[in-house]
């Protein structure tokens, strides 16, 4: 059954006609309210204290969306007061005040003090519609709210627009190779929404009103989350929806892949390289068309190419690397083909694509997977197109189709996944094809942690330790400077990894509307170079550090060498990245212990200052680093032409707050500011704010070359300051039974004296003694990334409570 409908008649009834739905009868039950409306059912009950439920339904009972983003919960009794008034019921925990206008059903919630946070619209709450071709369960729903003049709002996914804040904004909602739809919202006001639905979205801001459009859902279904910050709401998207696993520390390196290495032999030789030049690096990647000859996506390596697989990944792991491996959801042309066909296993209506939905599927892809990559020693999964489908990839489109063609570019994809997966599931089929590839992973050996990079992601997709990116975008300032905020709003959602193709994916222009880069020369061209080296210098601060693309090679030695500025100024960048892996390393702890986020936007640490809201080139770095990334050319434009007259510097706006300093000089800056910031293609504006610590190890070779080595801890006065170290094994799951350490470093900014905690816990493998240089951080400082400094006080902690005045 084809899924076609006009939105815009859709939309025009529901303007032309609107509907307010009285509450009849309402009774009292479990953790909330049961009311019967005019048109339908609403229930409103707390899930915790500072968490919501609500559900609406025109149907005579509630049947759930069924979509597996919530991670199943135990039943416990939430204490509330009630009262009924002459217009309204009234609910309250010891967190929240939720209110149900009796005219109109629609729900708003306060803080306990009577501050507003957030309300459904109360003239039209929420409406919902059928189309002739939708199934008799399923409704077009659209949830409207009413929003405060001065929050900002982030989350949604990453998109291939230049949106930050989304104040004002519409986005379209869908899986898609440029876009990983999130239905989640983070608010400055002090709250975020969870939509429970797996159907195609679309999100729309204006002075008329806010509203989320479900294109296809049983039941509107969802969730209010108060946080007093940003990180209070992730914590809570977290709870509904399940914590985030440790990933490995190797991870934290950098990943060298490209589009492709074509034999064993490729991947060995890159590898040594790269130990012959002494450059860092922890894994390198093997992307598609391993397979044999016309067996598209099947999980077998052409002998010819890679004849033992097995003595391929111990040679890898001799060199003191990793390996990842690009895995598809569409075997073809094989055996494996044929095994799923057999069972049943492939989707319904296409021939290729296994049914993640079935956990007996997932079990057999899984079989594969394993005895042709884990068990040979394959360390990290690449599950690449996992969409599974895009419309506007694979057939040709119509004169005038591009990048901006958002409203075309959802409606077929809407429609393509809705026919391939059905209407109610189109966005979720990520979500079960991760779920399969971590609980069999798990199931099969705890020895390493899964590592999954997935083009595609959905709400609850965390649990499955998955890390997403921006797709397969195209070399240009303009799509460098859109994935920076891109990345942000998905980070928003409580999704915490995310990274990109450092250079982007297509360099070169072919006749096809997304293989548009502006570098058809590729690394010989000076202007690619610098886009390159300056997207190398911003990725450093995410998540993930990962080169990869097509068109043109991407090892770091393409890009010049020694004493030459571009091949500088990548080293530059890759030796901070492992100077930095103490702090790296801590923060991802605290992602898995504390529901932290590690790249952020910076209204996470400084919602109080409105100026902020829609910075699209700025973020943090954990809560010391403040990155400004150079979004346009200062020395060359594509073709090696110069750029002349063109100031190597960016201005950068200093939150405020707290005083910032320089990050390469030393030099200190009042916070509320704009500064001019010098930007040579040697460094990427980087400030650390005041009352920061930040452990910093050598440069090593690979994150576990030199577990003991001495680290240097760089303290940035002004203010008090703590930072709480966390160490563990680095690659198995011990931590869960308590296999880990943590110790608290102190700064009393008054006396000059940090403090250095008794050390809790204990792990094998453990450094119990650790030199460390403590480094009072001052305006002539000057510490860069280079070489550690001999300045300081040296002392040796031995897991003992200590104290040292600087």
């Amino acid at each position: 059954m084809k899924f076609l409908y006009s939105l815009f008649s859709l939309c025009y009834l529901w303007i032309s006609t609107p509907m307010v739905a009285q509450v009849t009868d309402a009774t009292v039950n479990g953790n909330g309210i049961d009311c019967r409306l005019s048109d339908g059912l609403l229930k409103v009950e707390f899930v915790t204290p500072a968490i919501v439920r609500v559900q609406y339904t025109p149907e005579l009972a509630f049947c759930g969306n069924n979509t597996g983003i919530c991670v199943p919960r135990t039943p416990h009794t939430v204490r509330f007061t009630h009262s009924v008034g002459e217009t309204s019921y009234r609910l309250q925990s010891d967190s929240l005040v939720v209110v149900v206008d009796r005219q109109s059903g629609a729900v708003s919630y306060s803080d306990i003090d009577g501050t507003l946070l957030a309300e459904e619209d109360r003239m039209q709450p929420r409406t919902c519609q059928k189309a002739d071709s939708m199934p008799d369960h399923l409704w077009q729903y659209r949830m409207n709210f009413r929003l405060q003049p001065d929050e900002a709002i982030y989350g949604l996914g990453s998109h291939e627009q230049d949106y930050m804040n989304l104040r004002g904004k519409t986005l379209y909602l869908c899986q898609h190779n440029l876009k990983v739809m999130i239905p989640v919202l983070n608010s400055t006001a002090g709250y975020g929404l969870l939509s429970d639905a797996g159907c195609a979205m679309i999100f729309s801001d204006s002075e008329a009103g806010a509203y989320l459009e479900m294109e296809a859902a049983r039941q509107i279904d969802y969730y209010f989350m108060k946080g007093r910050t940003l990180d209070a709401v992730v914590a809570n998207y977290r709870l509904l929806t399940g914590e985030v696993p440790m990933m490995p520390r190797y991870l934290f390196g950098y990943t060298q892949s490209k589009e492709r290495y074509v034999s064993s032999d490729d991947l060995v030789n890159t590898l040594k390289e790269y130990r012959t030049r002494r450059i860092p690096i922890d894994m390198i990647v093997q992307d598609w068309n391993y397979w044999p000859n016309g067996q598209w996506g099947t999980m077998s390596m052409n002998p010819e190419f890679y004849p033992d697989k097995k003595a391929l990944a111990d040679e890898i792991h001799r060199l003191n690397a990793k390996l990842m491996i690009s895995v598809w959801p569409n075997p073809q042309g094989s055996a494996q083909t044929d095994d799923f066909r057999r069972r049943g296993f492939m989707l319904p209506g296409d021939a290729s694509v296994y049914d993640a939905f079935n956990p007996l599927a997932r079990g057999l892809y899984w079989q594969y997977a394993n005895n042709e990559f884990f068990s040979n020693g394959f360390d990290a999964w690449w599950c690449d197109s996992s969409e599974p489908i895009d419309a506007d990839w694979s057939f040709r489109m119509p004169q005038g189709y591009s990048f901006d063609s958002y409203r075309q570019r959802w409606e077929l994809n809407t429609n393509i996944l809705s026919n391939l997966l059905g209407a109610e599931r189109s966005q979720l089929y990520s979500l079960y094809h991760a779920m399969g590839i971590y609980e069999n992973q798990r199931a099969t050996s705890d020895a390493k942690r899964v590592v999954n990079l997935t083009r595609s992601s959905y709400a609850g997709q965390q649990r499955y330790a998955t890390i997403s990116w921006n797709g397969d975008v195209s070399a240009t300032w303009q799509t460098f400077a859109q994935m920076i905020p891109a990345g942000l709003n998905y980070m928003a959602t409580g999704s915490p990894y995310w990274t990109v193709d450092i250079g982007g994916f297509f360099v070169a222009n072919r006749r096809l509307w997304y293989h548009k880069g502006d570098y058809p020369q590729g690394v010989a061209d000076m202007g690619y170079r610098e886009l390159y080296t300056r997207m190398f210098q911003y990725a450093a601060f995410l998540p993930v550090f990962r080169s990869h693309g097509s068109d043109t090679p991407r090892e770091v030695w393409r890009f010049g060498t020694p004493g030459e500025p571009f091949y500088e100024s990548l080293m530059t960048m890759i030796r901070l990245r492992y100077r930095l892996l103490p702090y790296v390393y801590t923060l991802a702890g605290r992602i898995h212990t504390d529901h932290y986020t590690l790249t952020r936007a910076l209204a996470f640490d400084f919602a109080h200052d409105r100026k902020v809201f829609d910075l699209k080139d700025e973020f943090m770095f954990g809560p010391a680093l403040l990155v400004a990334p150079v979004t346009t050319p200062m020395y060359y434009t594509a073709g090696s032409t110069p750029v002349n007259d063109t100031p190597r510097t960016r201005t950068v706006y200093l939150p405020q707050g707290t005083r910032w300093t320089d990050f390469w000089t030393g030099k200190s800056y009042a916070g509320g500011t704009i500064v001019t910031a010098e930007a040579p293609i040697e460094r990427i504006p980087l400030f650390v704010r005041q009352g920061s610590i930040i452990p910093m190890g050598p440069v090593v070779q690979y994150s576990s070359e030199q577990p003991d080595a001495p680290w240097e801890v760089r303290i940035y006065p002004g203010r008090d300051a703590s930072f709480t170290v966390y160490e563990d094994e680095g690659d198995n799951y011990n931590y869960e039974q308590g296999a880990s350490a943590t110790y608290t470093l102190t700064w009393n900014d008054r006396s000059r004296t940090l403090t250095l905690s008794a050390r809790e816990g204990h792990f094998p493998g453990m450094t119990a003694t650790r030199q460390l240089r403590l480094v009072v951080v001052g305006e002539r400082s000057g510490l860069g990334a280079g070489e550690a400094t001999t300045d300081g006080t040296v002392v040796t902690y031995s897991g003992k409570e200590m104290a040292v005045k600087l």
